[in-house]
């Protein structure tokens, strides 16, 4: 068996085993005040929430994605000075808005919202000044993470895009991102140009990029339709081999919509159940285009403002969809929320997030550490350095995450280790989509402990068949054999009958976890 699938050590840690080498590399490297400095920003890295960044060329919709992730209308949406600087939104007890200066000065600005929407400005700083802008904002949306609007990429201001690369692609210092979301309409060279040089900050995982098709509602012209086939553009996009290269996976979300879902007030509920049993093809005719939605003359008791905030904050498709649903049964406001996100595409990504980024926070976290003293090991070396590299060499061959993590990436390189078919499987066994056992197995979340043993039983027989396969190639055997090991570990962490406490069948821990 090589190294990259040897067998873990029972109760090892990554993130923790990887703090234990960094506090070695501090004492270490405590005479050299660059190198120090670099061990102490990856410590300090670690306790750090991860960081998401939103990316994509301008118009693409991300500050209206940051602010449907978040459920408030706190990133600025239109074209100012504000939109052209890197902008971080963090969970804070109170608000307040940072601005910081390319030569280290920190300034105060005032915090001002206006119907709704945090108002953000420069003051008299000039856009080329500013570093960074750090809004704290007391909201669940940013538990997880903290979420990060760049400016657009191949935009007319050459600066403002080049703000966005250099924030992501640091050289041997941190990124400024742990993983990307990236938005694009349709997928160009410089966007993939873009992603390469991304995955190459983010130490060469494409399982750090997810790509959103974003505005997917134009898909089929704004039809009720559109998101289906905004859906299959999305996974014929992400079977492209440079695609699939270079991000995890594509998904289509229709932003204002889902906006608009999450913060739908009762009165937007009331104006669109007027719209729903208003006449219906006066109200068909009215929802042709915006325009003839918002004029003043429309047959429906609705005023023009009304009418002309619905499609501001829902857009067109959005209320298309809305009155739809109202049509066909929704009943209430929270419901119709629910169903908005739903069928936006967001709840989806949200998911994805939590199952790709968040929840393997603390990993990428690590393995990003580990890649960037790797470096500077070999950058500044010094006396002493010899118990660094054994524990590098130590942590990488007992880490199951590690492996994990690269095979992740791996699995969707075109020259991959498993054909597409195999590919899924594999893919889930390692949690890329539910990290929950009975999704793991291919099973229902109803699956009992009998079931799931069998299935894992299963799971090992399968892999490790393929790993004694004489004609495979070393790089599917090295991979089969890392799946044996992520079975085994499954199996072992499942009760042992079904009377056990294991709260559900999608409660066992994770393997490595």
């Amino acid at each position: 068996m090589t190294e990259l699938a040897r067998a873990p050590q029972p109760g090892r840690a990554l993130p923790a085993d990887v703090r234990g080498l960094l506090d070695v590399a501090a004492d270490v490297h405590r005479d050299s005040p660059v190198a120090a400095a670099r061990v102490r920003a990856l410590q300090e890295r670690l306790d750090e929430p991860l960081r998401v960044a939103l990316a994509g060329r301008v118009k693409a919709g991300k500050s209206t994605l940051l602010n449907a992730l978040v459920g408030e209308r706190i990133a600025p949406t239109d074209a100012g000075e504000c939109t052209r600087v890197v902008t971080w939104y963090r969970r804070g007890a109170v608000p307040r808005v940072v601005l910081h200066s390319l030569d280290g000065a920190r300034r105060p600005l005032p915090v001002r919202r206006v119907r709704g929407e945090l108002r953000l400005e420069l003051a008299e700083a000039a856009a080329e000044q500013v570093e960074r802008l750090v809004v704290d904002w007391p909201t669940a949306g940013l538990a997880a993470a903290t979420l990060i609007d760049t400016p657009g990429i191949s935009s007319l201001s050459a600066e403002a895009s080049a703000r966005t690369q250099a924030f992501l692609d640091a050289g041997d210092q941190l990124s400024g991102a742990d993983a990307v979301v990236f938005l694009t309409r349709q997928f160009q060279p410089a966007d993939l140009a873009f992603l390469a040089a991304v995955q190459r900050a983010c130490g060469g995982l494409a399982t750090t990029t997810l790509s959103v098709l974003s505005r997917a509602d134009d898909a089929g012209g704004g039809q009720l339709d559109a998101l289906i086939a905004a859906g299959e553009l999305a996974r014929r996009t992400a079977e492209l081999p440079a695609v699939r290269a270079l991000s995890s996976t594509v998904l289509p979300v229709a932003g204002l919509m889902a906006l608009g879902g999450r913060t739908l007030r009762h009165a937007d509920f009331v104006a669109f159940r007027a719209l729903a049993r208003a006449d219906r093809s006066a109200v068909e005719t009215m929802l042709l285009t915006a325009d003839r939605f918002r004029r003043p003359d429309a047959p429906v008791d609705l005023s023009a403002e009304v009418r002309r905030g619905l499609v501001e904050r829902f857009g067109l498709f959005g209320v298309r969809m809305a009155v739809a649903l109202l049509r066909t049964g929704v009943q209430d406001a929270p419901t119709l929320a629910d169903q908005l996100v739903t069928r936006s595409g967001l709840a989806e990504l949200q998911r994805l997030l939590a199952v790709q980024f968040t929840d393997r926070g603390d990993q990428l976290k690590a393995a990003t550490a580990l890649r960037l003293l790797e470096r500077l090991l070999r950058e500044v070396p010094t006396d002493g350095d010899d118990v660094l590299w054994r524990g590098l060499d130590r942590v990488r061959s007992e880490s199951l995450e590690l492996p994990e993590l690269e095979l992740l990436s791996r699995t969707r390189l075109p020259d991959g280790p498993f054909p597409p078919e195999t590919r899924e499987v594999a893919e889930r066994l390692l949690g890329a989509t539910d990290p929950s056992p009975a999704a793991r197995l291919g099973l229902p979340p109803t699956a009992s402990a009998e079931q799931l043993r069998a299935a894992a039983h299963e799971a090992v027989r399968r892999w490790q068949e393929r790993a004694a396969d004489p004609l495979a190639r070393r790089t599917t055997v090295d991979a089969a054999e890392l799946l044996v090991l992520e079975a085994e570990s499954l199996l072992a962490a499942l009760p042992a009958d079904d009377g056990a406490d294991d709260g559900s069948a999608g409660g066992a821990p994770r393997p490595g976890a």
